[in-house]
């Protein structure tokens, strides 16, 4: 005999007769489901109401099952078990197949990540992997992004963050310009400088490394002022003039000759940032933690080659 579905009393009834079965204590069961006693007695007792029967026998210090109440506990039981089971393998196929998104400023992912993805994806084929290139700093857990790569002082890197790597800040030009190393004003005064803003420190200003070159008042030919880092680049790479580039992003453009580093007769000013990585949860996916242990394993190898320049 098949009963109605509208005959079947509540699932939170269900939960909580047999969350007190399980416990035989509806203290402890209102501890499990984050409700007061009173709740779960509440529903106990309306569970027996729209059933017509005692499920629970009640002494002054301890509870026990009816006949009845024992036989539904059995099959609510099994049915709850099931339940838990199928949600939680559901949930974990889910999370399975989530992408794992990752956030970056937009001369990180297109100079530093974007050419080392391949790697990743040819070890974890099965990983998807979603980007959010964007210079804005962003609440992860809000925004639903699982790895932050943040730029900022050594000193102020947020609580949990790893180092990734740090950055070398030094003039470079596209090989036709023929300048094999600054070492006189007149190229200066004779050439066009390039000049991020998108970063305030001495180290990508050019008035401060002319400074320390002790050429105070060297007026260039003209000067050509970019935001974003990437897009200096692609200037310097298409000739455009001479350029501050961090070595950590344009190493492969200065092995394949794209662009040469600048001698000067002094050194310039030093940059204290770092890159660093946050991740989202202590205890991330499976794909997650992938992702996090290639990207600081990259990041080793980046500073590897940079330590033996």
């Amino acid at each position: 005999m098949s009963i109605s579905l509208a005959r079947v009393p509540s699932p939170d009834l269900l939960r909580s007769f047999v969350a007190v079965g399980r416990r035989m204590s509806i203290t402890l069961a209102a501890q499990d489901l984050f409700l007061t006693q009173s709740a779960v007695s509440r529903q106990i007792h309306g569970l027996e109401t729209a059933l017509g029967m005692k499920l629970f026998e009640r002494t002054h210090r301890a509870i026990r099952f009816t006949p009845e109440g024992e036989r539904l506990f059995l099959a609510a039981d099994t049915a709850m078990q099931q339940l838990q089971d199928t949600i939680g393998a559901l949930q974990a196929s889910l999370a399975a197949h989530q992408p794992v998104t990752v956030t970056a400023s937009i001369a990180f992912v297109g100079l530093w990540l974007l050419p080392r993805l391949p790697d990743f994806q040819h070890r974890h084929p099965k990983v998807e992997v979603r980007l959010s290139a964007n210079n804005n700093i962003v609440d992860l857990r809000q925004e639903g992004l699982d790895i932050a790569i943040r730029y900022c002082a050594q000193e102020q890197m947020p609580a949990g963050a790893r180092r990734l790597f740090g950055e070398t800040v030094f003039p470079v030009a596209h090989p036709s310009l023929g300048i094999a190393k600054l070492d006189d004003p007149d190229i200066i005064a004779r050439s066009i400088l390039l000049e991020f803003e998108g970063d305030p420190s001495p180290c990508w200003r050019w008035e401060a490394w002319l400074d320390m070159q002790g050429w105070p008042g060297i007026k260039p030919k003209g000067v050509i002022r970019f935001n974003l880092f990437d897009q200096m680049i692609h200037a310097t790479i298409a000739g455009q003039g001479i350029a501050l580039g961090r070595s950590q992003f344009i190493r492969p453009m200065l092995d394949d000759g794209r662009l040469a580093a600048l001698a000067t007769p002094q050194p310039g000013p030093r940059s204290n940032k770092v890159y660093c990585l946050l991740q989202r949860d202590a205890k991330p996916s499976r794909d997650v933690q992938a992702l996090i242990d290639w990207i600081i394993a990259e990041a080793g190898r980046t500073d590897a080659v940079e330590a033996a320049e």
